[in-house]
């Protein structure tokens, strides 16, 4: 089959290259439509995998949730009682618990305000596997103490690392509440939120006055070290209200995921946006592969006389589509590069080619142009040399 499809005469590519610049036409309409794909499922990335960032440092085993929190962003509170019924189970380690917010931050440089993400941390219970956030848990026993995300869009949150360096601690406002920040970590900027703060639970219901004590956001469970987290989890839902869900570590991180993936309009915008690419890729080639047929028809009908089978023409059709494919895809993936480049120095978000994803698009890109040279190739099976000649 790929004998007769790559022949040794390139009948195909002495065909496309004979007019350059229809050949460059195809090539800018492929790269343009490559464009469009590859940047909306970059975006779409960025923002799941930026908003993905906390769980892949959050320390635990087992977490209890509110059936009502799909996301970080509108996480709903359940008691504090719920998570003390959680340490009484068989192969319960310890339990912690976690606050997080959506606060005020006020730029100490010109004073502008920004949305933040705030997590509140017991300090005594680490909740995250961030060695430059534990290093600090003593301070953060103090009230009013926080550490800043020195990964976050520093440019409108103030440049908090060198205003830190000229002395210990740093003021800030939060929910126009004064605040030192003693130390910086790094998580870096989302979506929801331009940056990150964490401070003790204390210093947390100081800032967020309409908060009780009581109602946390997530129940941090660490089992035994020889306990079956899955025997832990059916326990754990057998005593637990129906309202709470018992969620292991990726099961927490796919409810976020799937909120993102489909719970928001936001993730069928940039699916919109691809398809939208793909449908103006496939007119360009289709117009571009129909203009060659129609230009060459007595040549292919000469080849029909001669007993060449439609076969042979879909062969050089369909190797017409896939040099297209190649050729415009290259300068694609080239010129994508380096917009998520820029993106990233721009938006700080987590934007970057992906092996995953450059595989998807070449894909995409080669279905375009096979399905276009597919409707293109029924002008030359509808031909007769008869009706040329």
């Amino acid at each position: 089959m790929f004998r007769k499809l790559f022949r040794k005469t390139p009948l195909a590519w002495l065909q496309m290259s004979r007019q350059k610049a229809r050949l460059l036409v195809a090539i800018a309409g492929i790269t343009f439509a490559d464009l469009l794909m590859f940047i909306q499922l970059g975006l779409k990335d960025a923002l799941i995998d930026s908003q993905l960032r906390p769980y892949t440092t959050i320390q635990g085993d087992l977490f209890l949730v509110d059936k009502l929190s799909d996301n970080l962003g509108s996480i709903k509170s359940f008691s504090r009682d719920n998570l003390y019924q959680a340490a009484g189970i068989n192969g319960v380690a310890s339990v912690g618990s976690l606050y997080v917010g959506q606060a005020n931050w006020r730029n100490p440089d010109n004073k502008a305000s920004r949305q933040i993400f705030v997590y509140g941390i017991d300090p005594s219970q680490p909740a995250f596997d961030l060695p430059e956030v534990n290093q600090h848990l003593d301070e953060l026993k103090l009230l009013n103490r926080a550490l800043f995300d020195q990964a976050g869009a520093l440019p409108q949150l103030g440049d908090v690392p060198n205003l830190l360096k000229k002395e210990n601690s740093l003021s800030v406002q939060v929910n126009d509440f004064e605040v030192q920040v003693v130390g910086l970590f790094t998580l870096g900027v989302s979506f929801s939120a331009a940056g990150n703060l964490v401070t003790s639970d204390s210093t947390f219901l100081r800032l967020f006055t309409q908060r009780q004590a009581n109602e946390i956001d997530v129940g941090i469970i660490k089992t035994e070290p020889n306990a079956r987290i899955k025997q832990v989890q059916a326990d754990l839902r057998a005593i637990l209200p129906n309202n709470l869900l018992v969620l292991t570590l990726d099961e927490f991180t796919d409810r976020e995921r799937g909120y993102w993936q489909t719970g928001s309009p936001i993730g069928y915008i940039f699916g919109f946006g691809v398809a939208i690419g793909f449908l103006v890729g496939t007119v360009i080639v289709y117009q571009i592969l129909y203009t060659d047929v129609s230009d060459h028809l007595p040549e292919y009908a000469t080849l029909k006389a001669m007993g060449y089978s439609n076969t042979y023409f879909i062969g050089v059709l369909v190797q017409e589509a896939l040099l297209l494919a190649v050729l415009g895809f290259v300068p694609g993936f080239l010129l994508s590069s380096g917009l998520y480049a820029l993106a990233k120095s721009a938006t700080f978000l987590p934007i970057a080619m992906k092996a995953s994803r450059a595989t998807l698009v070449l894909i995409l890109t080669s279905v375009m142009c096979v399905g276009a040279g597919a409707i293109a190739m029924r002008k030359l099976q509808q031909a007769d040399p008869a009706d040329i000649f």
